[in-house]
C-alpha cells in the first residue's frame, strides 16, 4: 500500500541530526501523491486519469510473469523498482537494470512543448504563436522570448522527488543558424558540469552558513532556496531570450529537451576524490548516463528568407497546450509579484473556452478567485457547470472558497462537503481523504462559531474541533490544523489542549528569518543561483561568460 511506502517516503530530519530544530521535514512522496488526481483522492487537481492508481506498485513494482510456486496467476512483482535511479546500476555494471531505469524515464513521464515567441524578448511583448502550424518568420537583429511548457504526465507524485538536491534535471535548449549556434543554455562544459545559469527542475538547498548542500550531507541542511519541483498534472514556462544576430540568412532552428542524471558532476567528484584517499579508487571519476527524457523542436523562417518549412507536428491537441501554458502562469502567480503571471494565465484560459473547452471556465475561475474577482470566479464556475465540464468536484472546491471569501460559511461547508462526499466507484475516486478540502472546511466552521453566541457557538466550535482532528488522522504534521486547533481550544478555555498544540505548532514550523538569513548569504555569492530564485526568470541564451 502507498501508506507502506511512505514509512521511508514521508520522512523527518530529527534534532539529534541536524542539531538545529526538533523536526524538519525530509522528502515526502506520500501527501503529493495523495493529494493528486493520480491517486483519485485529491479534488483540486486539473487532470485525471481514466481510473485512479491504488498504490505505488503499479509504476515501481509491475508485476511481471514468473514460474515461481507462490506466483498469483502466473505472475509476481518486479523488484527492479523502475524510477529514477540510472547511477546505481551503471556504476555496478547492472545492464538490464540500468536500461529499465532509462526506459522508465523515458516512458512519457514528461513533456516539453516549445509554444511561443514574444516580441521584444518581454514577458508582456506580443505574443507569437502557438508555433506550429503556423509558424512566424523572424527578423535579424530582433530580440525574442521563447517560452517552453514542461509539463508531468504519468508521474503520481512530485517531480523530481527523492533526492531533489542531488538529482540534475535541467532544459538543455539550442538555437542554430547558417551552421552554427547563435543560442546556448544548459550545455556541458568540459568537466561534465552543466551550465549554472541553465533551468533545473530540482530544489536547491542550503544549510546555515548559506552553502549549498551538495554532498548529501543531509545533517547539515537548513532552509530551501528555490524549489522547482513540479506537482502531477502542472505545467511550468520556461523563458528564454534569443537575439537573432544581424547577418543570418536562415532558417533558425531551435531544439530543446529534458535531461535527467542521478547525481550531479559535483556530488560525484566529491564521492570518488574521498574514495581515492582511502585508496578504494584510482583514475578518472565516472561519468553518469544522462537520459532525455523529452524533447521538441521547431523551424523558424527569417523574414525574406525560405517559405514553409517541415515542422514536427505537437502531439497534444491546442487546446490542452493552451491550457498547460496556462496552467505553467498560474503556478508561477504562487512566488513573489504575480500579477503579470495570472494576466497571461487568464489569456490562455480563454484561449481553451473559445475552442469549446469548459476546463478553461474553472480554470479561469481560479485565476478569479486567486485575483479577489468573487464575482466573475463564481460567473466562471457556473460556466464550467453548464458547458459539463468532468470534474464537478473540483467545481465544488471552487464554490466553497468563493462562499468562505463571502462571508458564506453555511454554504462554503455544504460545497466543501460535496466534495468530500464524492464518489466515482468505476475510475477509483474518493475525495473524503483530500485533508487540504477538509481544512477549508473546518476553518469555515469555526468562522462560523465566531458569528453565534451561547451553545449554538460551542457546539459549531466542537464541529469545528472534530474536522481538524481528521486532518491530523491523515497528516499528524499537519501545521495548520495544530494551529487551529490552538486557537479553538482557547475558544474552549481548554487550556491544556491549547498549550499542546500551540508546541506541536511551533515543532512543525519553518523557521522564516533563519531562511532569509542563509539564502541572502547564498544569493550573494551565486549570481545563476540568485536569478533562478526570482519569481520570474528569463535565461539568456546568448551570454558571452559561457565557461
Amino acid at each position: 500500500s502507498a501508506e507502506f511506502c511512505a514509512v521511508c517516503h514521508k520522512v523527518n530530519i530529527p534534532f539529534e541530526l541536524t542539531h538545529y530544530k526538533e523536526w524538519l521535514r525530509g522528502q515526502n512522496h506520500y501527501d503529493n501523491y495523495l493529494l493528486s488526481g493520480v491517486s483519485g483522492h485529491g479534488a483540486r487537481s486539473f487532470y485525471y486519469p481514466e481510473k485512479a492508481e491504488v498504490n505505488c506498485n503499479t509504476c515501481h513494482m509491475p508485476q511481471k510473469p514468473s514460474e515461481d510456486f507462490g506466483a498469483r496467476e502466473g505472475k509476481i512483482h518486479d523488484h527492479h523498482f523502475p524510477g529514477a535511479n540510472t547511477a546505481v546500476p551503471h556504476l555496478k555494471g547492472l545492464r538490464e537494470a540500468k536500461e529499465l531505469q532509462a526506459a522508465f524515464l523515458r516512458d512519457g513521464q514528461m513533456d516539453l512543448d516549445i509554444f511561443a515567441l514574444r516580441e521584444d524578448g518581454r514577458i508582456d511583448g506580443t505574443l507569437l504563436g502557438p508555433l506550429r502550424p503556423e509558424i512566424p518568420a523572424i527578423r535579424p537583429g530582433k530580440t525574442y522570448l521563447v517560452e517552453v511548457v514542461l509539463r508531468t504526465l504519468k508521474l503520481g507524485h512530485v517531480f523530481p522527488q527523492g533526492t531533489s538536491d542531488s538529482n540534475e534535471i535541467w532544459i538543455d535548449i539550442e538555437a542554430r543558424a547558417d551552421g552554427r549556434v547563435i543560442g546556448r543554455s544548459g550545455f556541458l562544459n568540459e568537466r561534465q558540469k552543466v551550465d549554472p545559469w541553465a533551468h533545473f527542475v530540482n530544489s536547491l538547498l542550503l544549510d546555515r552558513h548559506g552553502n549549498r548542500i551538495e554532498r548529501r550531507n543531509v545533517q547539515d541542511i537548513f532552509t530551501t532556496l528555490y524549489s522547482n519541483m513540479m506537482a502531477p498534472g502542472t505545467g511550468q514556462v520556461v523563458h528564454y531570450s534569443l537575439t537573432v544576430p544581424e547577418d543570418v540568412k536562415g532558417p533558425v532552428e531551435i531544439r530543446a529537451s529534458l535531461k535527467y542524471r542521478k547525481f550531479d558532476r559535483t556530488l560525484m567528484e566529491f564521492v570518488y576524490a574521498d574514495a581515492s584517499q582511502r585508496g578504494e579508487h584510482q583514475g578518472e571519476v565516472p561519468e553518469i548516463p544522462i537520459v532525455v527524457m523529452c524533447q521538441d523542436r521547431v523551424v523558424l523562417p527569417v523574414a525574406g528568407g525560405s517559405g514553409a518549412l517541415e515542422q514536427r507536428r505537437p502531439l497534444k491537441p491546442l487546446w490542452q497546450r493552451w491550457r498547460d501554458y496556462g496552467i505553467g502562469h498560474l503556478l508561477a502567480g504562487n512566488r513573489g509579484s504575480q500579477k503579470g503571471d495570472l494576466r497571461q494565465a487568464a489569456l490562455a484560459f480563454e484561449k481553451v473556452t473559445a475552442l469549446g473547452r469548459p476546463e478553461g471556465w474553472l480554470d479561469l475561475a481560479r485565476v478569479h478567485e486567486k485575483e479577489g474577482q468573487l464575482k466573475k470566479a463564481a460567473a466562471a464556475v457556473r460556466e464550467a457547470l453548464r458547458g459539463g465540464v468532468s470534474t464537478p468536484w473540483t467545481a465544488d472546491w471552487l464554490t466553497g472558497r468563493i462562499e468562505a471569501q463571502n462571508g458564506n460559511y453555511e454554504l462554503a461547508i455544504a460545497a466543501f462537503d460535496r466534495v468530500l462526499s464524492t464518489r466515482v466507484v468505476e475510475r477509483g475516486f474518493d475525495f473524503s481523504l483530500d485533508y487540504e478540502v477538509i481544512l477549508e472546511k473546518g476553518r469555515a466552521q469555526f468562522l462560523l462559531a465566531r458569528q453565534l453566541s451561547g451553545d449554538e457557538r460551542h457546539g459549531a466550535l466542537l464541529k469545528s474541533v472534530q474536522t481538524f482532528q481528521r486532518v491530523l488522522e491523515l497528516d499528524s504534521e499537519n501545521l495548520k490544523a495544530h494551529y487551529n486547533l490552538m486557537l479553538l481550544y482557547r475558544q474552549l478555555k481548554n487550556k491544556e489542549k491549547a498549550q499542546h498544540h500551540r508546541a506541536l505548532h511551533e515543532r512543525y514550523r519553518p523557521d522564516d528569518n533563519a531562511r532569509d538569513q542563509a539564502a541572502a548569504i547564498y544569493r550573494s555569492r551565486n549570481p545563476a543561483a540568485n536569478k533562478a530564485a526570482e519569481a520570474i526568470v528569463i535565461y539568456e541564451m546568448n551570454r558571452t561568460d559561457k565557461q
